[in-house]
């Protein structure tokens, strides 16, 4: 699938260090592996049928934090993103508006690439249509099936059967277990699987809890004809699937928003290991929810700020930015109408403080050490903009430096 063009990265004198990052797996900061001095980097992607909103900002924005953390620390990156362009709001969408769903989704994805380089986002390296991959990701069901890990579940409505992940099973007999990702007790488990796509009810599975890894074809739905017979896949296999094609097994990190931590994580990682033996990454890394109106942003509720109606409405891409990265990615916030006008004039007031003439000005190097400090430290972006609100009111010694660093650790142009 064809991405974006990348935003321009000025280097930087010196080299800063490799991030700590908060692994939701363990509840602690850690300095994840990285594979042959590569950090691999695989963020779930958007089901594309609306467009971006600032929920998906916040947590695209993250990683692309997280990486030009990595390349300033002199560490090369490899970024994988998938597509979900074949699912149940995508299809559910799609015959609410009279449109192909094929439409709809070829609409939503070229919004959101140009959301993502008008916002100076990093591009992936890999960005992957599930509808690329429904024979690799069949073929995964099949080869678990034979594993032992997966079994069949009699429909009304198709000809062929469901074919669902035995997580008892593998939680048994492989190397991962369940809570893995997500360290939760299992009634919470099963709020969420009910909450987020899951079937805990369903009669004639062997766990409530065990997740569809294949849809036997239904009237009106979109389907293939595969190795293990005419569907389209589950949720949780097809990123498994795409992202061990991208970047192999034990990568440094697996990230999206903290919705997708149980059960799409947990399960993610429990078809990879089931198949693969080794772990799907090495720390699992979320960001928080954005609340607008005093609920989380969602499309059921209508609660959305989308990012292309700031833009088109004369919003510098920079403010939007700083509006989000005022607050630190694990934490949960809410959005209100004053916050871009208030990152505004914050980001009026660095421009105004590059020109800023002191007697006794901020030396830049010095601000530059705070940034890659703070940067340092699980991505704390409220500390680094605190940095620059002070350097800034006073003037630096070096105007040109700082601005280089703001771009190039912050994608925020001065």
């Amino acid at each position: 699938m064809r991405t974006w063009t990348p935003p321009e990265i000025p280097e930087l004198p010196g080299q800063g260090v490799a991030p700590k990052l908060f692994n939701t797996a363990t509840g602690r900061l850690e300095h994840p592996a990285i594979p042959e001095g590569k950090a691999l980097l695989y963020v779930c992607g958007i089901t594309p049928y609306d467009a971006t909103h600032l929920g998906h900002a916040f947590t695209y924005l993250t990683f692309d934090i997280m990486q030009r953390a990595w390349r300033d620390a002199g560490i090369e990156t490899v970024y994988a993103q998938n597509i979900t362009d074949v699912d149940d709001p995508l299809l559910e969408r799609a015959n609410d508006t009279g449109v192909d769903w094929r439409a709809l989704a070829d609409e939503q994805i070229g919004l959101f690439r140009s959301d993502m380089f008008r916002m100076g986002m990093l591009p992936p390296e890999h960005y992957v249509a599930v509808t690329e991959q429904i024979d690799e990701i069949a073929d995964a069901v099949r080869e678990l099936r034979e594993l032992g890990y997966a079994y069949s579940v009699p429909t009304d409505d198709a000809e062929g059967d469901d074919i669902y992940f035995d997580t008892e099973g593998a939680s048994r007999d492989s190397e991962w277990r369940l809570g893995d990702v997500a360290p939760y007790d299992r009634e919470l488990m099963l709020r969420l699987s009910a909450e987020r796509g899951g079937d805990p009810e369903r009669t004639g599975k062997r766990g409530a809890l065990d997740p569809l890894l294949w849809r036997a074809a239904r009237a009106g739905e979109p389907s293939w004809e595969t190795s293990v017979g005419v569907g389209r896949p589950g949720w949780h296999v097809e990123c498994s699937v795409i992202a061990r094609g991208a970047l192999g097994g034990a990568f440094t990190v697996q990230g999206g928003g903290s919705d997708l931590v149980f059960p799409h994580h947990e399960f993610t990682a429990a078809h990879a290991t089931a198949l693969s033996g080794t772990p799907l990454a090495h720390a699992y890394c979320h960001a928080g929810l954005v609340s607008y109106q005093g609920h989380k942003m969602s499309k059921s509720r209508g609660n959305l700020v989308f990012v292309s109606r700031l833009l088109d409405g004369g919003a510098d891409p920079s403010a939007i930015r700083l509006g989000l990265l005022a607050h630190h990615y694990r934490s949960e916030w809410e959005w209100y109408d004053g916050d871009l006008e208030t990152a505004r004039r914050r980001l009026e007031a660095w421009r105004e403080g590059l020109t800023r003439q002191s007697d006794e000005p901020v030396a830049a190097a010095a601000v530059l050490r705070q940034l890659r400090s703070a940067i340092a430290n699980d991505l704390d972006t409220p500390v680094m903009l605190a940095t620059l609100d002070a350097a800034l009111d006073r003037g630096v010694d070096s105007p040109g430096l700082i601005a280089d660093a703001v771009l190039a650790l912050l994608g925020v142009q001065l």
